[in-house]
């Protein structure tokens, strides 16, 4: 803001998908604003989740009606604003005898679904009898089957992206977006903040701001950013770790997702087609430690895997079919005794009014209403900031990939060298912002090689996510960017041609290229499960 007497009006901590869309919702406004994040953007739990866009179905049961609505209306801003990443997905939910959650109740849930929907742009729910169902999933257990139901929700499936396409906006926007740059302090002075300090990833320095407002979006590292105030403050996170494996499509796989109760604990879990592999996932275990170290256990493999088998009798699926797993742990509220599902996933905007006055801390929050989350922020921002006639853009603004796709479309079929399959993809990562990629394979005839056999991909989409998408490592650019990290090969066979383009964009040494292949074939291990 103009006159402002702080370098910023707003820093924002933690460029996860909250902090990112807090950032570009504020930098929208005509705010100033700084978006700090100590690893890559969207590198913690935004990578780690089920990828849906949904109204939170089993949240019903614990009456959390508001929080139902937001997120259904959410899941349809996201499907208009966001299309090349938001795409509709059908749900089946099959019922038996032994279900905890008989007919009546599961076709009530789908009653007030539909109602807290309206206005929804996805088709209405069906309810299936036992016949029906068995059409619809023939690969299922029938034994004592006694019918379903199918609904629509959304799937977006490289939430990394949302997170950076938020990352962009807030840069295009006016925002300083800052990877790999940690927090060291904040500094408050007679309960008010004063500065916080941080280093600059490209300097090495260690620099000072001030600003009026702090946000905290950190997620599950809320209080490891507390910690760092220059006094001491309480606690508030109590996390859930949920685990996920990614196997290849099986026998009598759904081709639609399946959402059912795990005979085991009655805990419900998705079973979803996506990457060309399916999803199959979560589960909900009080976590305490290090976030960054949490990875799927194998009572939770089994379990994963114990479930899906009952379920498709003929997956017939092992430890061994399994391409990758992954585990992130859910930033929610401090809760000691009842069950993990019953914590609520609203979110929860923290003022530290009376230790540290300009500090908020974000605690909870979903996928889904991230936007609102960032909305109702970022009004409170407005509010202290005492910005005038500044209303929120992002309701009707469309996320920067999803603008100009049938451009971007056309500029791509003038790549000779890249495949049909090539450009689908590459408009499905990049959306409009394609045309970018297009753009560098033309004006230098070195980029428009391909980089695998099959024509799929092109040196000139290595040099965009340097050049135009703030990625500085081939982790970044194989798990956050280019998206290879998640297919089923976790793009093992690419490394080596990747690394020699970006080797020569960011002038990496021989002994460079190597550490950053080494610390890449580590990342991978990390997800690979043992027999």
């Amino acid at each position: 803001m103009a006159g402002s007497s702080t370098d910023y009006d707003l820093v924002v901590i933690g460029a996860g998908i909250n902090g990112a869309a807090i950032a570009r919702d504020a930098a929208l406004r005509g705010l100033t604003v700084l978006l700090l994040e100590k690893n890559d953007f969207g590198s913690g739990t935004s990578s780690y989740s089920s990828r849906l866009i949904h109204g939170g179905l089993r949240y019903l049961e614990y009456a959390e009606f508001p929080l139902v609505f937001e997120s259904l209306h959410e899941r349809r801003r996201l499907l208009l604003l966001a299309p090349h990443l938001v795409r509709q997905l059908r749900i089946t939910i099959p019922v038996y005898k032994r279900s905890k959650r008989g007919m009546w109740l599961v076709r009530l849930g789908m009653i007030a679904y539909g109602l807290l929907s309206l206005g929804k742009i996805v088709p209405r729910h069906n309810m299936f009898t036992r016949d029906e169902m068995i059409e619809a999933l023939p690969g299922l257990d029938d034994r004592g089957l006694l019918g379903g139901a199918q609904y629509s929700d959304a799937q977006v499936t490289y939430a990394e992206r949302l997170v950076l396409e938020n990352v962009i906006g807030a840069a295009e926007a006016g925002a300083i977006v800052k990877n790999y740059s940690p927090l060291i302090g904040i500094n408050i002075k007679n309960n008010r903040l004063q500065s916080i300090h941080y280093v600059d990833h490209v300097s090495g320095a260690e620099t000072e701001v001030t600003a009026t407002i702090v946000v905290n979006a950190a997620g599950p590292w809320v209080d490891c950013v507390l910690a760092t105030v220059n006094r001491e403050m309480p606690r508030y996170m109590g996390g859930t770790k949920g685990s996920h494996i990614a196997v290849p499509e099986f026998k009598g796989a759904p081709a639609d997702a399946v959402y059912v109760e795990a005979e085991s604990d009655g805990r419900p879990f998705f079973i979803i087609p996506w990457n060309d592999q399916v999803l199959i996932g979560t589960t909900d275990i009080r976590y305490s430690g290090d976030p960054a170290e949490a990875t799927a256990s194998d009572a939770e493999i089994d379990y994963l895997l114990a479930e899906t088998n009952r379920l498709f009798p003929k997956a017939d699926l092992h430890r061994g079919d399994i391409n990758f797993a992954y585990s992130g742990i859910r930033p929610l509220p401090k809760r000691e005794s009842g069950p993990e599902s019953a914590i609520t996933r609203k979110h929860m905007i923290k003022k530290h009014r009376v230790l540290a006055r300009g500090l908020v801390s974000i605690i909870g929050g979903k996928l889904t209403t991230y936007r609102s989350l960032a909305e109702q922020t970022v009004d409170y921002v407005i509010k202290k900031t005492g910005a005038k006639g500044v209303s929120c853009r992002t309701r009707i603004r469309r996320l920067p990939g999803a603008k100009g796709i049938a451009v971007a479309a056309r500029a791509l079929d003038g790549v000779a060298m890249l495949s049909a399959a090539g450009k689908k993809r590459l408009l499905g990562i990049y959306g409009g912002r394609a045309i970018m990629i297009a753009s560098l394979a033309d004006n230098k005839p070195s980029l428009a090689k391909t980089l695998a056999t099959d024509s799929d991909l092109i040196a000139a989409e290595v040099a965009h996510v340097i050049e135009n998408e703030y990625a500085v490592s081939l982790i970044d650019i194989f798990y956050r960017r280019m998206m290879l990290g998640l297919s089923s090969d976790q793009g093992v066979p690419l490394i080596e041609p990747i690394a020699t383009v970006a080797a020569n964009y960011l002038g990496w040494s021989g002994r460079e290229r190597k550490k950053q292949i080494d610390a890449l074939r580590a990342c991978n291990e990390k997800f690979q499960i043992g027999p």
